[in-house]
């Protein structure tokens, strides 16, 4: 099921030439450009790096992990010479002049970038329509969105004008429009990939991660970028390989339920996660059943401490170094003010705002200090959890893709829809989303596995054997690795 693998197969029997492939996803991207899954479109440098892999297979070199994919980026990753304007206006016409260290590694393995992607502007949203550009659509349905915040990261791959896309998750951002999209999307554990050119929403909380068709390109993409790196103060890099651990047994594996992932989320989803489950003890898994009530906490904390690091982080857009600068201005103080109320979009004014006031003096300790407090019980209740679990089944989301403009009229019931997704990142857990099914609509539904720190290769090995039970029902490929 890896189209990575089927791709290098074609190019090294030269069935397909690298600047074939390319140019057939070049052009896939012009017609589906309805979708508005790509911000930028980087053809020239992907072309020039086609041929450098053409040139390779001439010689009879063995390909590296990812090279001559085609691949996208997600906006608020850095790339040397190519604008990176997290989909704010406040960042247009910015190109930066290091790469982030994920773009470091793919492009020195010859990954042929495609495009920048498309995202909630500076990453704050849930279904990319907060991006200056315009929201992405589903390929599933046009009239939903693709979730967000890595929304053009899931519509370039699920449209099939990628065979996969890098994106970043604060609070579900990869995980979200992955199970909108009917994809894998991986969460990895704080730390094992560089964050270093991510630029930030909040630190704490923010990891980069791959968008992808399977479970196994997911642990290939993933292996190939979980370094340690000296330019990330908070960078560990992974434990373990994972790629070649994805075919042990699960026989015996606990997998643990906790009733408070079940509550509030619409029967058709609550079926699926039902039938998931079944699914793992037919393969042999142990279902263990206990309560995690410190979840409930887990949005408050979220939005306090996600809105008190950004107000810090977006601190630096104020017109005089780089971005955007407003035009008529008395002074300093008043250009600065002019600029950010231009340059930044609403939801991410909300942000700051409350991150601004949960900081400030007088509602530090009732707001910003109490929810550092109950972002420790929540990480004491996941350890106490995995004493019991070898991994957590949860939903990904408590529903399917929301209908377009959704988002936009009722901001607050969209922030409701993270609850399943947040308390990862407020304890700095892996997590994967796979489809395990459809709603009414056809609409993909996700189930999430979350393990326990450093347990990559264990959530992904236990998504990949799921996978494997379900390919003929749930996993409708395309044609592997070829877009026409």
């Amino acid at each position: 099921m890896s189209k990575i693998k089927y791709i290098q197969g074609l190019l090294e029997a030269k069935q397909l030439s690298c600047t074939e492939l390319t140019k057939r996803y070049l052009d896939g991207i012009e017609k589906e450009k309805a979708l508005n899954a790509y911000v930028k479109i980087t053809g020239e440098d992907a072309l020039k790096t086609a041929k450098i892999v053409d040139e390779k297979i001439a010689r009879k070199e063995k390909l590296m992990m990812l090279e001559g994919i085609p691949m996208s980026l997600k906006d608020n990753i850095s790339t040397k010479g190519i604008e990176t304007s997290c989909c704010s206006k406040i960042l247009e016409g910015y190109v930066p002049i290091y790469d982030a260290t994920v773009w470091s590694i793919l492009k020195n393995q010859n990954a042929v970038l495609l495009g920048k992607t498309n995202m909630d502007e500076f990453a704050m949203g849930s279904s990319c329509e907060t991006s200056c550009f315009g929201g992405a659509l589903n390929p599933h349905s046009k009239i939903h969105v693709a979730g967000g915040s890595s929304g053009g990261a899931a519509s370039s791959v699920s449209g099939n004008i990628a065979v996969y896309g890098l994106g970043s998750d604060t609070g579900g951002s990869i995980r979200q429009p992955a199970s909108f999209c009917g994809l894998v999307g991986l969460k990895p554990t704080y730390g094992t990939v560089s964050r270093y050119g991510l630029i930030a929403y909040a630190s704490s909380l923010d990891q980069i991660g791959p968008v992808a068709s399977s479970v196994e390109d997911a642990a290939i993409i993933y292996d190939a970028i979980s370094f340690y790196d000296s330019k990330d103060a908070t960078s560990q890099g992974s434990k373990a390989k994972t790629a070649d651990k994805l075919n042990d047994s699960i026989k015996g594996m606990k997998i643990g339920i906790a009733k408070e992932y079940f509550e509030g989320i619409r029967e058709d989803i609550k079926k699926s996660m039902e039938e998931a489950i079944v699914v793992y003890e037919d393969l042999g898994a142990e279902i263990v059943y206990f309560n995690l009530p410190q979840i409930k906490y887990s949005l408050p904390v979220y939005y306090i401490i996600a809105c008190a690091e950004a107000s810090s982080n977006l601190g630096r857009y104020d017109g005089i170094r780089y971005g955007h600068r407003t035009s008529v201005y008395s002074d300093i103080n008043d250009m600065i003010c002019k600029t950010r109320s231009e340059g930044f979009g609403k939801e991410v004014q909300r942000r700051i705002m409350l991150g601004t006031y949960v900081l400030s003096a007088g509602y530090y300790d009732a707001y910003y200090k109490k929810a550092q407090k109950l972002r420790g019980s929540i990480v004491k209740a996941f350890n106490r959890a995995f004493e019991s679990c070898d991994v957590i089944l949860a939903p990904t989301v408590p529903t399917t893709a929301f209908e377009l403009n959704f988002t936009l009229k009722d901001p607050i019931e969209t922030y409701l829809t993270d609850i399943c997704t947040v308390p990862v990142n407020i304890a700095g857990l892996p997590a994967i989303s796979v489809p395990c099914g459809f709603d009414e609509k056809g609409l993909p539904i996700g189930m999430q596995l979350i393990g326990n720190s450093f347990d990559d290769a264990k959530i992904l090995n236990a998504a990949y054997q799921y996978e494997q039970q379900m390919k003929d029902k749930i996993y409708k490929q395309s044609e592997m690795g070829v877009i026409l």
